[in-house]
């Protein structure tokens, strides 16, 4: 495929995730504010965000870190969380396994929520896009989110306390998600498994260090799982 198809892809994928910096930026200054707020300097703050670039199993970290949980259960409870990135990653694998392995790997570490959501409905309702294509375009979004990534968590770090709480900066969190969730439900599968992920994150929303959260992740896939094994047996 030309060089000049995969550039329009590319930019194609910037202008679709452009939107989405009105919650991605937020996002990340919240997680700024928290981290100093935490009494994590600079250079931690950018590290986690840097290293990590997983926000919801960075709020989660943080947050058992600030309540002196065990080291293993803050562990634990990260990787739980970002467990659903090597679901992407398998989501991904059939659009994007061709792709040479520097560009695999690239993608890999580019794969998150936002990137995940906006290159799956993409190649899902455009099959017949190229490999290179593919690769352009998932690049294109992640050229919006990652460096805003950063430099939302930059400003949030250097401001810290300065960020007034009139602000709300925290209604970003939730509406990201809602963001990208809902145009994903698109199977009895895929609702299932929210409805599930709700109701057990409610009910064992009393045990300690979130872990309520670990259970209910695990709830939910096995119903999402179960629900699309009977619709195949049909």
């Amino acid at each position: 495929m030309p060089a000049t198809s995969s550039k329009s892809a590319y930019w194609r994928g910037l202008r679709t995730a452009l939107p989405f910096l009105l919650m991605v930026f937020p996002f990340g200054l919240l997680f700024g504010v928290v981290g100093t707020e935490a009494g994590l300097n600079l250079a931690q703050v950018m590290g986690f965000s840097i290293l990590v670039i997983g926000g919801a199993s960075q709020f989660a970290a943080l947050q058992l870190m600030t309540e002196n949980a065990p080291t293993i259960v803050v562990l634990a409870s990260a990787l739980a969380v970002n467990l659903r990135m090597a679901m992407y990653s398998a989501a991904l694998a059939p659009h994007l396994g061709a792709a040479p392995t520097w560009q695999r790997i690239l993608v890999g570490y580019l794969n998150f929520d936002q990137t995940y959501a906006i290159g799956v409905q993409e190649y899902e309702t455009k099959p017949e896009l190229s490999i290179g294509e593919r690769v352009g375009f998932f690049l294109g979004a992640a050229t919006v989110f990652a460096p805003t990534w950063y430099f939302a968590t930059l400003i949030g770090a250097v401001l810290g306390e300065t960020v007034p709480p009139e602000m709300a900066l925290d209604f970003a969190v939730p509406i990201t998600f809602l963001a990208m969730i809902g145009p994903a439900l698109r199977t009895p599968a895929h609702m299932v498994a929210a409805g599930v992920s709700v109701a057990l994150a409610i009910l064992f929303a009393g045990i300690p260090y979130n872990l309520g959260l670990l259970l209910a992740a695990i709830g939910a896939m096995m119903a999402g799982a179960e629900v699309e094994r009977r619709m195949g047996a049909r």
